[in-house]
Formats: C-alpha cells, sequence, structure tokens
C-alpha cells in the first residue's frame, strides 16, 4: 500500500522546485497582462458586491501555485509507477496552460465573454486533474481542492463581470 511517507531525495527536492517554479511562472504570465490594467481599464468595471479588493489575488495565487506545484512533483515521481500518474499530468499540464491563458484574455484582450469560457474550461480540467492525482493518493488530490474553490470563485465572478458589463 502507498504510504504519503516520502523520501526527499536530492532529486525529489528538486522537482518541487521545477514544478514550483513552473507553476508560478504561469502566474508571471497573468501578472504582465494584469499589472497596467488593474489601476486603468479593470477599475472603471461594475463590480457585485462580493469582489474582494484587489491586493486578495496575490497571496492567494502565490499560495495556490505553490500547492500545485508540490502536489504536480509528487505526481511526477509516481509516473512509473502509477498509470494515474501519467493522465494526472496531462490535465495538470493541460489546466496550467488554461489557467496561462486566462488572464491575456480576459485582462489583455477585455473579453469576459471569451474568458468565462476559458475559465469553465480551466475548472473542469481542474476537476479531472484532481480526479487523477486522487488516485495517485488522495492527498495529492485534496491538495488541489483549495484551487478548485477559488476558481469556482472566479468564474462566479468571472460571469458576474460579463453580465454587469
Amino acid at each position: 500500500m502507498y504510504s504519503m511517507v516520502i523520501y526527499m531525495s536530492a532529486r525529489t527536492l528538486l522537482h518541487i522546485l521545477v514544478f514550483v517554479a513552473s507553476a508560478q511562472a504561469a502566474g508571471l504570465i497573468g501578472t504582465y497582462f494584469t499589472a497596467d490594467a488593474i489601476p486603468t481599464w479593470y477599475a472603471t468595471l461594475a463590480k457585485p458586491s462580493f469582489s474582494p479588493p484587489n491586493w486578495v489575488f496575490g497571496p492567494v495565487w502565490v499560495t495556490l501555485y505553490t500547492m500545485m506545484g508540490i502536489a504536480a512533483a509528487l505526481v511526477w515521481s509516481e509516473r512509473t509507477r502509477k498509470t494515474h500518474a501519467n493522465r494526472g499530468m496531462n490535465w495538470y499540464w493541460t489546466q496550467l496552460a488554461l489557467n496561462a491563458l486566462w488572464s491575456p484574455i480576459f485582462f489583455g484582450m477585455q473579453r469576459l465573454d471569451i474568458a468565462l469560457v476559458v475559465i469553465v474550461l480551466l475548472w473542469l480540467s481542474i476537476v479531472m486533474t484532481i480526479r487523477e492525482f486522487w488516485k495517485v493518493h488522495i492527498w495529492l488530490g485534496v491538495a488541489l481542492v483549495p484551487y478548485l474553490v477559488w476558481v469556482s470563485f472566479a468564474t462566479v465572478l468571472n460571469f458576474s463581470l460579463w453580465r454587469l458589463n
């Protein structure tokens, strides 16, 4: 039976660093498009009452990208032993690409409608990633649940912004 006791070899630690860095890089793509748009275009949008202050997004995303990277690195380490690990990694890269695509569409192109389609696809790909990570080990799936919750909230926010504007 698989145990969550993980021998942290230098290779495993390197994988964690690489996967966390790659997840954070997806976030940096978003930052490039949001930095100028927040005080200008985004500030002019009508927002729903539940819209959080802008400062909340940065710390939340840094935390979520870190958790995603750690979980992905540990799933990656199981890829030769568990078929679900390979499927999980395919879904992981899909959701990370959709995640990186959302900000350029929402903030860069200012297309709330297309961004809504992208975030729904992102949400579905996160569900599939969790499903496959869970099969590798339950805690690796659980590690992505806060990400799913946040993207669920972001989807409702994106929808509300689209409707209001």
